[in-house]
């Protein structure tokens, strides 16, 4: 109740006169180009940060870039080729950010998809919401730690590692996280089929991605608390074109019943820019820029261990 009640509340923080100077700053925001990530990088640059929007579509990020310029006054966002759902492009796009810079200060891993067809995997074959917004946000953070050290290092304070969870993190099924359901084959069709195509499948499948960035984001808080700070983000119900796959109706619905798009942008804004690293390390942030509670299954340090093994397993040989 206190996560709805909080959207109800004004945010206190204000992008343009609560964030400080970025000079010198390098971040980071995959899924930049649009939505949420679009409004993010925004901030940034208009506080003079070096910002890599990391995305597929080097049409679209280029069409994103040319909008940043002209409402900030000419400051240029840079693209980073990154598609989350193929373990060799998350790499590749790693190895080309590492040959440019080196050290990273803010990581937003704030790209996702929502509610696609549940058959579609990744090209490792994988559920395809697990698979990007988990895995590939994984296995990006895991390569880009030899940058996120080196900011530390430089600045003398942690580098910050903001992932975006969602509200409908209870919706996965199970503990959480439901290992038949993550790779295709028989058994994930079964599921699906059970659950139901058009609500149950995706709404599980898409909980159970963002539940398992809650996961994510405290195994990293835990496990490198001497070089980062890492959270999880609800960003609030809000305008952005992730229900794409949605039929029309529930779209229209949806529209009217959210929050404008920037409003999307403040809670891991505040994370990654004027929070204290106390503050928020190992938490789960709600709307906005307040510490809440996510669903109490995300504290099980078995299902924690099970799933960061899992992590592991798949991206051995990438």
């Amino acid at each position: 109740m206190g996560n709805v009640l909080a959207l109800l509340g004004s945010p206190s923080f204000v992008p343009e006169r609560d964030i400080p100077n970025l000079t010198d700053k390098v971040v980071v925001v995959t899924g930049g180009n649009t939505g949420i990530g679009y409004q993010t990088v925004k901030q940034l640059l208009l506080k003079n940060a070096k910002v890599y929007i990391a995305g597929r579509s080097a049409e679209r990020v280029a069409a994103a870039i040319e909008s940043l310029e002209t409402g900030t006054n000419g400051k240029k966002a840079i693209f980073l080729q990154l598609d989350l759902s193929d373990l060799r492009s998350v790499r590749k796009a790693a190895e080309s950010f590492l040959e440019k810079e080196g050290r990273l200060d803010i990581l937003f891993n704030n790209a996702g998809v929502f509610s696609g067809p549940p058959e579609t995997l990744t090209a490792q074959g994988l559920d395809l919401e697990f698979g990007t917004n988990v895995l590939g946000h994984f296995f990006f953070t895991q390569l880009l730690l030899p940058a996120l050290t080196k900011s530390s290092e430089y600045n003398k304070v942690p580098a910050r590692v903001i992932n975006t969870s969602s509200f409908f993190h209870p919706f996965a099924p199970g503990p959480g996280v439901d290992f038949v359901t993550v790779k295709g084959g028989p058994e994930r069709d079964a599921w699906v089929k059970k659950a139901g195509v058009n609500f149950g499948a995706p709404m599980g499948l898409y909980g159970q991605s963002k539940f398992g960035n809650i996961l994510v984001s405290n195994y990293w808080a835990k496990t490198y608390s001497d070089v980062l700070v890492a959270c999880a983000v609800h960003p609030g119900w809000i305008k952005s074109d992730i229900t794409r796959h949605q039929p029309g109706w529930q779209q229209r619905f949806i529209y009217f019943s959210q929050y404008p798009t920037p409003m999307g942008a403040l809670t891991q804004l505040w994370a990654g820019t004027v929070a204290t690293p106390a503050q928020i390390t190992g938490e789960y942030l709600v709307p906005w820029g307040q510490v809440g509670k996510p669903d109490k299954r995300t504290t099980n340090g078995k299902l924690e261990e099970e799933v960061i093994g899992f992590l592991k397993e798949q991206i051995q040989g990438f």
